[in-house]
Formats: C-alpha cells, sequence, structure tokens
C-alpha cells in the first residue's frame, strides 16, 4: 500500500508519466470510440443523416460527460493532494463523495432528458430531416447516462488511486463489445440507429459494473466503505472546485456543438452539418490522447506538490508539456498532409468526403497549439490552482471561440470557411494566453508551497 503511495515521490518522472499517461490515452481513446465506432457504422448502415442526428445528440452526452470528469478528475485531484499531505482517510472520503454526487446527478439527468428530449433536440439544431433519427437515438443514450457517468467518474479515481491498467482494461473491453454489437444490431437486427444507441449502453453498462467491483474490493488503496457514502460539503466543496474546469472544458462542447450546427445548417445545409460530425470524431482522436497525458501527469504533479517536493513538481509538469506540444504538433502535420484518410473512414459519399477533407484543413490549422493551452491549464488544476484552472478553460471557448462562430461571416464571404475558420484562431490566441500566464505563475505557486 504504501509503496503505492510513495513511488509518485520517488521514481523517475519519464517513467512515471509513461506509466501513468498510456492507460490514460488508451481508456479516452476507447472511450471515445464509442462515439467514433457508432459513426463509422451509421455512416455505412444509415448515410449521413444518421451521422447528423447524432451530432444533434452529442450536446447532451458532453454535458453528461462533462458532470462525470468533473466529478471523477476533482475527486482524483483531491485524493492525490491528500495522499501527498499523507491523509488517507480525508482522501478516502473524497473518493466515496465524489462517486455518490456522480450516482445522484446521473439519474436526475436521465430522468430530466428522457422527459424533454424532443424540446432539448429543437434547441439544438435538430432539423426535420434529422429527427426522425435523433429522438429513438436520443431517448436510448439517455436511459444509459447513469452507466456511462459512473463508469467515468469510478475510471479517474482508479487512475489516481494507482491501478491506471486496471481502468484501461475496464474501458478497452467495454469498447470491444460496443465494436462487436453496433454491427450485429445495424446490419443483422436491421436496428440502425437504436441499434448504435442499444450497443453503446449495454457496453457502459458492464465497464461500470466491472469498475465498481474493482473498488469494492481489497486490490485498491482506498476500498469505497459504506460509512463514506454520505455528502460531507467540506469535502464535495473542494472536490468540485477542483473538477470545475474540466467541466467547463467539456460542458462547453455542448455549446459550440449547437453554435457550429446551427451556424453550418444556415450556411452550408445537411452537408455541411453531417462533415462536422466526421471533423468532430476526429478531433476526438488528437483531444484524447492529449487530455490523456495531462490526466496521467495529474496524480504526478499533485502528488508532488502536497508533498511540498518542488523540483519534482517542475520536472513532471515540463515532461508532459513537452510530450503534449510534441504530440500536437505532429497531428497538425498529418491532418494538414493527409485529411481525406480520415474523411474516408466515416462515409463511402465521396461528395461529403471530399467536403470534409477541405473543412478539416481549415478546421485543424491550429491544433499545434492545444499541446501548449491544454498543458498549462490542466497543470493549474493539479496545482490546486482551480479559479485560474477555470478562466482560463473559459477562455478558448466562452470568450473566443463561440463569438467568432457568428462574428466571422459577417467578414468572410465564404461563410462556410468562416464558421471553421473560428476554430484555429480561437486556439491559438487561447495558447498564448494560457502559456504566458502558466509561466508567469508557476514559479510564485511553488515558492508559496515552500
Amino acid at each position: 500500500m504504501e509503496k503505492e503511495e510513495n513511488i509518485l515521490g520517488t521514481e523517475k518522472i519519464s517513467k512515471l508519466i509513461k506509466r501513468f499517461s498510456i492507460p490514460c490515452i488508451i481508456s479516452l481513446l476507447v472511450n471515445s470510440l464509442y462515439n467514433i465506432v457508432d459513426q463509422i457504422f451509421i455512416g455505412w448502415g444509415v448515410g449521413y443523416l444518421g451521422n447528423g442526428a447524432t451530432n444533434v445528440v452529442f450536446p447532451l452526452t458532453m454535458v453528461c460527460l462533462a458532470f462525470a470528469l468533473m466529478f471523477g478528475d476533482g475527486a482524483s485531484a483531491y485524493l492525490s493532494l491528500k495522499l501527498g499531505e499523507k491523509k488517507k482517510e480525508e482522501a478516502s472520503k473524497g473518493v466515496a463523495n465524489g462517486i455518490l454526487i456522480s450516482i445522484i446527478i446521473s439519474v436526475l439527468l436521465c430522468v430530466g432528458i428522457l422527459i424533454f428530449l424532443p424540446q432539448l433536440l429543437n434547441i439544438f439544431g435538430c432539423t426535420e430531416n434529422l429527427e426522425k433519427y435523433a429522438v429513438p437515438y436520443g431517448g436510448i443514450i439517455a436511459i444509459g447516462l447513469p452507466f456511462m457517468m459512473i463508469g467515468t467518474t469510478l475510471n479517474s479515481i482508479i487512475r489516481a488511486d494507482g491501478n491506471p491498467k486496471y481502468a484501461m482494461i475496464s474501458m478497452v473491453s467495454g469498447a470491444i463489445l460496443n465494436t462487436i454489437l453496433d454491427p450485429i444490431f445495424i446490419f443483422v437486427f436491421n436496428m440502425g440507429v437504436r441499434g448504435a444507441a442499444l450497443a453503446t449502453v449495454l457496453s457502459q453498462a458492464v465497464g461500470a459494473v466491472w469498475i465498481l467491483h474493482f473498488l469494492t474490493g481489497n486490490k485498491t488503496i482506498l476500498r469505497l466503505k459504506k460509512a463514506n457514502l454520505r455528502l460531507d460539503a467540506k469535502i464535495i466543496g473542494p472536490c468540485l472546485a477542483l473538477g470545475i474546469s474540466t467541466f467547463v472544458m467539456l460542458s462547453t462542447e455542448s455549446i459550440l456543438s449547437i453554435s457550429f450546427t446551427s451556424s453550418l445548417s444556415r450556411y452550408g445545409g445537411d452537408l455541411a452539418v453531417g462533415a462536422m460530425t466526421i471533423i468532430t470524431s476526429t478531433n476526438q482522436l488528437i483531444v484524447m490522447p492529449l487530455q490523456g497525458i495531462c490526466q496521467g501527469g495529474q496524480p504526478i504533479i499533485s502528488y508532488n506538490y502536497g508533498a511540498k517536493n518542488n523540483d519534482r513538481v517542475k520536472k513532471a509538469f515540463f515532461t508532459q508539456f513537452k510530450v503534449c506540444v510534441i504530440f500536437t504538433c505532429i497531428s497538425w502535420a498529418i491532418m494538414m498532409l493527409a485529411p481525406q484518410l480520415f474523411a474516408g473512414i466515416f462515409t463511402s459519399d465521396k461528395v461529403l468526403a471530399n467536403y470534409t477533407a477541405w473543412a478539416l484543413r481549415i478546421y485543424m490549422a491550429g491544433i499545434f497549439a492545444m499541446g501548449f493551452q491544454v498543458s498549462c491549464q490542466q497543470s493549474f488544476m493539479a496545482l490546486g490552482q482551480a479559479k485560474v484552472s477555470l478562466i482560463l478553460a473559459c477562455l478558448r471557448k466562452l470568450i473566443l471561440l463561440i463569438p467568432l462562430i457568428f462574428i466571422l461571416p459577417l467578414i468572410f464571404q465564404d461563410k462556410v470557411f468562416a464558421v471553421f475558420l473560428a476554430e484555429p484562431v480561437s486556439d491559438i490566441i487561447a495558447a498564448i494566453v494560457t502559456t504566458i500566464v502558466f509561466m508567469f505563475k508557476f514559479n510564485n505557486i511553488l515558492s508559496e508551497n515552500e
């Protein structure tokens, strides 16, 4: 038990980053595969209207995922900080509070979405052509939201508990099951988008049960206890504060999706909305590994910060920072050189594939800057700087990107080009600001920690 706690403060940083980040990357990529696999099979089995329908439902799932990661990442950061301070009982209570609030909110969201689903889809820009696919798909996804949210929260906690491989295995098993069930339900049983949704829900349920079994067993440092399963304002408050920036980053994806869908539907029609669906899935192939690198680095930074080992905090951050920047620069080069490879994966429609390849080059033009922005912003959270992390999380999407989606079409003659251009412009500006702020404050934070 002690060995697992102390390894964060003793083992070589590069080995720790690799040990924690690789399982996180795989877990998050696998989590995104639920959506990506659905998009591929729906694109080939239903068509771009089916893809467009899932894009309309996407804001709902992102809000729920944002809540789940807020509870999970917040509890994980709290756990790592308290373990670094040698306060194991407080750490255990933080874990229990994070899980309990996830259960409560997931059930409430499930009921609310089922009641108001048609109205919500209309707000999200659902057209008459898309509605007959979006309503059945969204209804089934809503029923499975508690499984998705609880499983996601538990996965974050298990990684901070020192068991990233176990979290990875649970995610991989669910994704494999989803990949098997998707073609069976869509093509064999001819269930269309309903089949894709059902495959996702069943797979997420299996993953959630598997992880819960682990946390109630003897292999975890902080075994889940019934006595700790009651909300404590003194504990849940700091947990939510530490996870709030993650919530803002992901929940604003919903507002972002609505903004893109409404603007593209207005200027480019269903074809542009279909292209945006493919772009969203492709973007996850970059954003999820990037988040995984930072999630892997988070317990290392938090533990050593709590233990007041500033030299290891610095080394952990700059190792994470370099990996993030290199990864996004390589990703940028691939997207600029071969966007058609990604477009062709999701659709057999040549017109849609060519349109998407053109749009991908514009949308991904600033993706290299994300390595700077995400690494610095997430490190603020790992250092317990919840307010700064929240402000910087709001900067890229709420302050820059969403307004630019509506402003740039007023400036450029090609309206669809202008909508896609909003993404790289906001990426680059946000990266510059976030990196400057972090480098300015980092030494001050460490000095106060001494």
